[in-house]
């Protein structure tokens, strides 16, 4: 079965990131490709959930995390068996599913324990005190095992610790040879030799079995009934119906109580240590409910995972769905700058110097000759007038207005009328809940050298909104910078029509000295002509965070002077 493959943007997405997704999953579909559907690693900001209800899209699916889950290697029909099965059966389990390890069910298909194929060798074959002779086993399972019929006495399900004497000898030599044992306990193997028969009824054993189908004398059978002898009569021979005695006994005998389990929504990786240092040849994965799931053992850590990812709008992993470092990369399709991992195979990677990732989608689907369908057509033309700020950003290429051009035709929009329409439906901070929503939906870490700093962006049309609510948003900003350990957190207010940012910043007060654009007041600067945070804000910010890294401190100056 093919895996299933992810077309997946970068956690906090935006329109271009999700409509990407949808747009390259379709055209994988149309190539052929069915095993593909696009996912997204956060909830749609404001804009995008306008956008997909305006054309009647759906939201892709959400993938929190895609680390590799124990449910993702493990057999969900697996082999087990129950207490009372006899050793005969589970063997043949053994046997015929070629395993190791044989979980043991309880009522509702709850794990009790496991037996394994190993440790089973060892209690059955190693000959230890009273191995030689006794049987652990129920009337109702020996009969079972040696297809034997009750001549006397009825089956019974306790399990009894039997002795177990084959009478092939002269009766004085019998009657002997069980002296000291108690006849409670005596399990008595013969042929058709009525003097055993008759001595070990007389003698009151707990089980007589008569072997080769041979028949028993009527009197006999009287007295064992009187005197509580059971009678079973067997077709095999004495030989077969001794070993057929021994493989008798039920696994509850030989059942392991204390048994490594795991959920089946852990993370493999939790699997992996308790497979290499539990010193168990295997754990039981159970269900919410505690119920069987499967059983994983060290061969499962080989399985593949059943599931793959195609990143768009992003190639680096701090901006990927949590796990993304643990399952494959097949393809990366993107518009900024490197910093993607090393792969195991080659991929495809594409990165054009384009403003919108829907830019280089669009692009294949012309390449390959295929016509998106128009509301495919609007969401990838809403993705390039959402990156480009209605293809006014300096990001904007003229293979942007290219696509855009060509993909207003498909979808029968005009793109100025609908850039319009998605900024002025969702812009400003009144749509995301709280200042800390706000922040959060487009909110992007980055690192200078040592310097760890995030940057967050909201359209607008006018400042006015922002200025009522500038000092909760520097709270909100505050507290995202501390639960993100970072040094800087910055949020990027873009007024779409005078296109100006104001950049609210929280961290590194230094940053004043080196800016190099106007500070309105602490800690809020005016960067007039500054729209894109890829090409203008985040540039900058590395070119003077760096500049004060590189800069002595204090004390090294003062040390320097004396």
């Amino acid at each position: 079965m093919d895996r299933q493959i992810y077309v997946i943007g970068h956690r906090n997405p935006d329109t271009d990131s999700i409509a990407s997704a949808i747009a390259y999953a379709e055209l994988k579909k149309k190539l052929g490709q069915g095993n593909v559907a696009a996912a997204t690693a956060g909830e749609p900001n404001p804009q995008t959930r306008y956008i997909l209800d305006r054309l009647g899209l759906e939201t892709p699916v959400y993938l929190a995390d895609v680390h590799p889950k124990v449910r993702d290697v493990i057999n969900r029909q697996p082999i087990t068996a129950g207490a009372a099965m006899p050793l005969k059966e589970a063997l043949e389990l053994f046997h015929r599913h070629a395993i190791r390890v044989l979980p043991v069910v309880g009522q509702g298909n709850v794990p009790l324990g496991t037996v394994s194929l190993l440790k089973l060798s060892e209690k059955y074959l190693v000959a230890g005190t009273d191995r030689k002779r006794g049987i652990d086993t129920s009337l109702r399972s020996l009969a079972g095992c040696l297809g034997g019929v009750f001549l006397a006495g009825a089956p019974a399900d306790e399990i009894e610790h039997l002795h177990l004497f084959i009478g092939a000898m002269l009766k004085e030599s019998f009657s002997s040879r069980i002296e000291g044992y108690d006849p409670a306990s005596l399990l008595i193997m013969t042929g058709d030799r009525r003097s055993i028969q008759q001595a070990a009824i007389e003698k009151g054993v707990r089980l007589l079995v008569v072997t080769g189908g041979l028949e028993v004398a009527g009197d006999l059978l009287a007295r064992a009934r009187e005197t509580g002898v059971a009678v079973i009569s067997t077709s095999h021979d004495t030989a077969t119906a001794a070993w057929l005695a021994r493989l008798s006994t039920p696994l509850a005998c030989y059942v392991e109580s204390r048994f490594e389990k795991i959920g089946v929504a852990e993370p493999l990786e939790h699997l992996r240590l308790k497979l290499l240092h539990s010193g168990e040849p295997a754990v039981i994965a159970v269900e919410e409910d505690g119920t069987i799931a499967g059983v994983a053992t060290k061969s499962s850590l080989l399985t593949p995972v059943p599931y793959a990812l195609i990143l768009v709008d992003h190639n680096e992993l701090g901006q990927a769905v949590t796990g993304a470092e643990s399952v494959d990369i097949l393809e990366v399709l993107d518009h900024h700058k490197l910093g993607n991992p090393p792969t195991n195979q080659p991929i495809t990677f594409m990165a054009a110097p384009v403003g919108s990732t829907c830019t280089v989608v669009a692009s294949l689907y012309r390449e390959r000759g295929v016509v998106p369908e128009q509301k495919i057509a609007a969401l990838l033309l809403a993705g390039i007038l959402s990156d480009t700020v209605i293809l006014k950003s300096p990001t904007t290429t003229n293979r942007d207005r290219e696509m855009v051009i060509w993909l207003e035709e498909k979808a029968g929009i005009d793109h100025k009328e609908f850039g319009r329409e998605i900024f002025s439906s969702c812009s400003g901070f009144a749509a995301y809940g709280s200042p800390e929503k706000a922040i959060r939906a487009d909110f992007k870490h980055f690192a200078a050298a040592d310097t760890l700093f995030g940057v967050g962006q909201v359209e607008v049309v006018g400042f006015d909104e922002f200025f009522d609510l500038k000092e909760s948003l520097r709270e909100a900003l505050k507290r995202v910078k501390d639960d993100d350990r970072l040094h800087l957190a910055g949020l990027m207010v873009t007024d779409i029509h005078t296109e100006t940012t104001l950049f609210l910043a929280e961290g590194k007060n230094e940053l004043a000295h080196v800016m190099g654009y106007p500070q309105m007041e602490p800690h809020l600067y005016e960067l007039k002509g500054v729209m894109s945070r890829k090409k203008q804000m985040v540039p900058h910010l590395l070119k003077v965070l760096g500049s004060l890294q590189s800069q002595p401190s204090e004390p090294a100056l003062l040390q320097g002077k004396l």
